[in-house]
């Protein structure tokens, strides 16, 4: 019998509703993760569960219900949903099975693993939805997907794609969505990368996510030709008081028609499909602040998605393995 393989995306995980106690529910999984959070423990449960769970959970879920849909849910839920089903109708066969796990909330890594192990599956192949690797998303994948295992007395053979920051068919999809926008839409002053920010101790610590963010941007702005004038590299998302990645990406909005640039186009190349951090915060309230300021023309362009380009990216990202 033949070896059979299933390719598992998994991307970080959503509430299953827009409100305090969903969101709560799934704060204090995400959050106390230590991958995520770098507090010793016990201090951290006392900020967690005096500072932050008692007050953030009605805060986001306000937010959460700006962009969820009425039918569909969360759109990081069905937009990786989504995805997964067309990578499955590209890739599947009676050799390949394709799924898709969250890393925080359902459906778990774990119960896609058994799932798989039901079906016979003797190689797996693990995706992370996450282009650039970082010890707090990529690394916390592989944490739990080593926890299942561990259970296990007959290991399947497995394979962990890390990061593809770099990859060329990823960089050309990113590229030409954005071409393609301007072809339809025109060309702003200027081109933002923004990607999620991290404490800066993480990269003191070892950590490539910054040093990947750089050269995905790079890579991005090469292919679309664009001088150094032409587009800038930011990072959003700062919580707490620490200092993060910098430039941060509200305060450089807030500068720039100061600085005399009146239109700005914003992309997320860190963002395998649009979520409340792309569509609430960059998309609404970073537009505010950028405008509030005296900016005239904002445009946020959309994730890949489950777009046939998308599809093909991580078509060929496991195709070396199935």
């Amino acid at each position: 019998m033949g070896q059979k393989t299933a390719v598992l995306l998994a991307n970080l995980g959503s509430p299953t509703a827009p409100t305090a106690a969903a969101v709560r529910k799934f704060l204090k999984d995400f959050l106390w993760d230590p991958r995520v959070v770098n507090i010793p423990r016990p201090i951290w449960w006392l900020i967690l569960h005096g500072a932050v769970l008692p007050f953030r959970p009605a805060k986001s879920a306000h937010a959460y219900q700006q962009v969820w849909d009425a039918e569909k849910g969360s759109p990081l839920a069905f937009l990786t949903r989504q995805l997964t089903e067309k990578l499955a109708t590209e890739i599947g066969s009676a050799g390949v099975v394709v799924d898709y796990a969250m890393r925080y909330g359902e459906p778990s890594i774990a119960s896609r693993l058994r799932g798989f192990k039901d079906q016979g599956v003797d190689n797996v192949v693990v995706l992370p939805l996450y282009p650039q690797y970082s010890s707090t998303t990529s690394a916390s994948v592989y944490d739990d997907l080593v926890q299942e295992l561990n259970r296990w007395r007959h290991l399947p053979t497995v394979h962990f794609v890390s990061d593809y920051h770099n990859n060329s068919g990823y960089i050309n999809a990113i590229a030409n969505s954005i071409d393609q926008a301007w072809r339809d839409q025109g060309k702003n002053q200027l081109l933002l990368m923004s990607f999620h920010g991290l404490p800066e101790q993480l990269t003191q610590w070892g950590d490539p996510y910054f040093h990947q963010c750089q050269r995905t941007a790079q890579l991005i702005a090469e292919q679309l030709g664009l001088q150094e004038q032409q587009w800038q590299m930011v990072f959003q998302s700062r919580f707490g008081k620490a200092e993060w990645l910098k430039p941060y990406c509200a305060d450089t909005l807030a500068a720039l028609p100061g600085q005399g640039v009146q239109s700005v186009d914003v992309v997320c190349p860190g963002f395998a499909v649009d979520c409340l951090e792309t569509l609430e915060e960059i998309a609404g309230e970073n537009k505010a602040v950028f405008m509030e300021a005296g900016g005239t023309d904002y445009r946020y362009l959309p994730c890949l998605n489950d777009s046939d380009a998308h599809v093909q990216v991580l078509a060929g990202l496991v195709a070396h393995y199935v």
